[in-house]
């Protein structure tokens, strides 16, 4: 059975001249015309065809029946600036929800937080992690850093950085199995460290670089995330493939070396995801605006290009 709604914008009209019993008041109260109301509540009338209201000679007063109706649909009205109100606040508290890759907040965001925190120390910052694309239906949060092509219907998304790639290991490693540095070849046929969700990228990288004959026989030991692989070449078990943007500061303090110096861009980026229809809310904003930042301060230099 299908529900019996009257039009809508004559129904506000004839609460808020319930609640105020004055035309005048109603019409300030809407941001419209007294005849606008009085117009409002005609269709209204008419719709029900029953009599809310009658004309005297200072205004309108309202009939029983108008009274009981008005009565009627209050709380209805109530229940509706309620819920408008509580899902306004939701995106309005100090906690700011973020959903990203383990990877990406045990290498790139968790190092920088402190500088956040140090800024905004009213905001606090709640990290989930997920390799499902953001759905901000189901996902209770506010923004999510995930990689793609920006391209994510319903979503705004700001570019952060590139999607690179090259193999990676110790220092002793590289010493023990390619003692002559200028030629790091036989790295690849030592042991390919591999993790399970990226596993294209030694594919990716050999074919671009022309190494592909050269890791097609190789050894290889898989682990669940990036994290993992590349602490097992840390550690000397093998060659990985890093992403040279998440291994900054393992690079500066030479607990990973890049035997190749062939960095290969996979063409996907890692990017910024926002709902498009949200308010831009305070929490939301400075983040924003402090990650590009971040971005900018650990962008490569221009000569380090990748293929």
């Amino acid at each position: 059975m299908s529900k019996k709604l009257p039009p809508l914008n004559p129904l506000k009209v004839f609460d808020a001249v319930v609640r105020t019993q004055n035309l005048t008041k109603a019409a300030q109260e809407l941001h419209i015309s007294q005849s606008a109301v009085s117009k409002q509540l005609n269709v209204l009338q008419s719709y029900l065809g029953v009599e809310l209201f009658r004309r005297e000679r200072h205004g309108i007063s309202l009939t029983q029946a108008g009274m009981h109706y008005g009565e009627e649909i209050a709380p209805a009205f109530e229940a509706i600036s309620k819920a408008t109100s509580h899902i306004m606040r939701s995106g309005a508290d100090n906690t700011l929800r973020i959903q990203t890759y383990t990877t990406f907040a045990a290498k790139w965001l968790i190092p920088r937080l402190s500088d956040f925190h140090a800024r905004y120390k009213d905001v606090s910052v709640v990290i989930t992690n997920s390799v499902k694309y953001v759905d901000f239906d189901r996902d209770n949060v506010d923004l999510a850093i995930q990689m793609g092509n920006g391209a994510w219907q319903g979503q705004d998304a700001d570019f952060l950085f590139e999607d690179i790639i090259e193999p990676v290991c110790s220092p002793a490693f590289f010493k023990t199995h390619a003692p002559e540095a200028g030629y790091p070849r036989a790295l690849l046929r030592t042991c390919l460290l591999l993790s399970h969700y990226r596993q294209n990228d030694w594919p990716t990288w050999a074919r671009q670089c022309r190494f592909e004959d050269d890791i097609a026989e190789t050894e290889r030991m898989r682990f669940s995330t990036s994290v993992l692989t590349w602490q097992a070449a840390v550690e000397g078990l093998g060659i990985a493939i890093g992403q040279t943007s998440l291994l900054a500061d393992d690079l500066k303090a030479q607990r990973l070396v890049r035997p190749f110096n062939l960095p290969v861009r996979t063409g996907a980026s890692y990017y910024l995801v926002r709902p498009q229809l949200q308010r831009h809310t305070r929490k939301v904003m400075l983040f924003r605006d402090w990650i590009r930042e971040q971005v900018a301060a650990s962008a490569p230099p221009a000569s380090d290009q990748a293929i």
